[in-house]
């Protein structure tokens, strides 16, 4: 299947699991854009979609937003997130670490690929899908889901397990961690861009919209469905998901 057709199916049903869960559009959209594209555009790419996707959901859930969770939370995000995006580029610089079936695997690819496989395990591992931290560690959440944000985009999982138990609505759930998300993204953002070709990132604008399109969607879409939805089927498979894509990271086959 082409990126064309497969990567706005994969925006618009990722948009819709986000609203049920709180995760979804990063972590299934990057090992997507991974097939087609180099990692480190793979990732800004994703970050461009999550950013307007996030601003897209914000305006249609703004006022549900718990100010003092999302204050707790997201200002340590935003320095997890500068950290992430840094630690980005950096390693993208280093050296390969060895020659995978296709091409070389260097410090990145190992980054996001043990990235991917530790989010997969925590849908997939009943004890820790369970684990949960209450309002004390919040600050510590928002710093290290803030930085997992910044360095493959993977934060909504981390963000997860201290936010569900901390009394808010389902509605406030959902646009507390949207809009601590959309912080993580701003933050992150211009990180990336310092670092890449922005001329590569432009050929693929195009693609990028539509994409964009395809999550607004989904979000639309998910707000009508949220009351109803389950989602813990969809987490399985994107939890396998990512197992294949990391395990084609480490290869070198991706």
């Amino acid at each position: 299947m082409s990126a064309t057709l497969l990567l706005p199916l994969v925006a618009l049903a990722a948009s819709l699991l986000t609203f049920v869960s709180g995760f979804g559009l990063g972590t299934v959209l990057l090992p997507a854009f991974a097939l087609f594209l180099p990692l480190p555009q793979a990732v800004a790419l994703t970050a461009v979609v999550h950013l307007l996707n996030n601003a897209f959901k914000f305006a249609l859930l703004r006022t549900h937003v718990h100010r003092p969770t999302l204050l707790a939370f997201g200002l340590p995000a935003i320095a997890g997130a500068f950290l992430g995006a840094w630690m980005l580029g950096r390693l993208g610089d280093l050296e390969p670490l060895y020659h995978g079936a296709r091409h070389a695997v260097g410090p990145l690819q190992v980054t996001i690929a043990l990235l991917m496989a530790l989010f997969a395990l925590l849908e997939l591992s009943p004890a820790l899908k369970s684990l949960r931290f209450d309002a004390r560690w919040r600050t510590v959440g928002g710093l290290v889901s803030g930085l997992f944000g910044g360095l493959s985009g993977h934060q909504g999982a981390l963000r997860s397990m201290f936010l569900v138990h901390g009394g808010l609505s389902k509605e406030g759930y959902v646009a507390t961690g949207t809009a601590i998300g959309l912080l993580v993204d701003l933050a992150r953002i211009p990180v990336y861009l310092t670092a890449l070709d922005l001329a590569a990132l432009r050929a693929h604008a195009g693609l990028m919209s539509v994409c964009v399109l395809a999550a607004f969607a989904g979000a639309w879409w998910g707000r009508k469905l949220l009351p109803s939805l389950t989602y813990r089927g969809v987490q399985l498979a994107v939890a396998v998901l990512l197992l294949a894509i990391a395990a084609g990271l480490l290869g070198g086959v991706i």
